[in-house]
């Protein structure tokens, strides 16, 4: 039980972008603030490299590796749905990326488990669109383009069926029932701009980087809705 526990903490260190204090940690896994105080001792015992004290809250070292930890069944099955919808809904070209994901991921649990993963009653349907053909063929440049912060030219056609040429700045995909979208910053408007991936006419990059700016980014235009 506390091994278990140990996990679920670590799991919540892992998650946390800032300082977690022990209150909010008890209060996450049910337990007592006391009962943190010593799980972080047992985990320092044990070379977790863990940030902090009491009063101030706790934080994983950057760059520390945990290895995989076993999913519980709400886990495995949010998991699995996940990836049934990314391979159903595949306007991104990530259908094949989805089944080797599954198939790394059933191969890390053992054989046993492995096979109930893979067996799991979850099934995502989805209706095709005839957007997402036209979404998938500039779905892996915008992607790739989106990592690398590459300025992209796009010929776009918007839905008064006037067409215009932007040269974007990719920062984020968004999937929705009838679209996917691309946001970046719009170099001609100065300004978050949504663009359908199929009312997209053309997409090239220009071999021209972006850096990323306070105020440019996916989070900041997220911030704004």
């Amino acid at each position: 039980m506390k091994t278990l526990r140990l996990f679920a903490l670590l799991d919540q260190l892992r998650l946390a972008h800032r300082p977690v204090s022990s209150e909010v940690l008890a209060g996450r896994l049910g337990v007592s603030q006391r009962t943190i105080y010593r799980d972080i001792a047992s985990l320092l015992a044990m070379g977790a490299p863990i940030r902090g004290e009491s009063g101030m809250g706790y934080q994983l070292e950057k760059g520390y590796f945990l290895p995989p930890l076993q999913f519980d069944p709400d886990e495995m099955e949010a998991i699995m749905l996940g990836l049934r919808l990314i391979s159903a809904r595949d306007g991104a070209g990530l259908k094949d990326a989805a089944e080797r994901v599954s198939g790394k991921l059933a191969g890390t649990m053992g054989a046993d488990r492995g096979e109930l993963f893979r067996a799991l009653p979850m099934l995502a349907v989805t209706r095709q669109r005839a957007g997402d053909e036209l979404a998938a063929r500039w779905a892996d440049l915008l992607r790739r383009a989106i990592r690398q912060r590459r300025i992209i030219q796009l010929n776009y056609r918007n839905l008064d069926e006037r067409e215009s040429l932007r040269r974007v700045h990719p920062l984020g995909l968004t999937i929705f029932d009838e679209a996917w979208l691309l946001t970046g910053w719009c170099e001609l408007r100065e300004d978050f701009r949504n663009f359908r991936l199929d009312r997209t006419t053309s997409a090239i990059e220009t071999g021209e980087t972006f850096p990323l700016q306070p105020g440019r980014r996916f989070r900041d235009y997220l911030v704004q809705l």
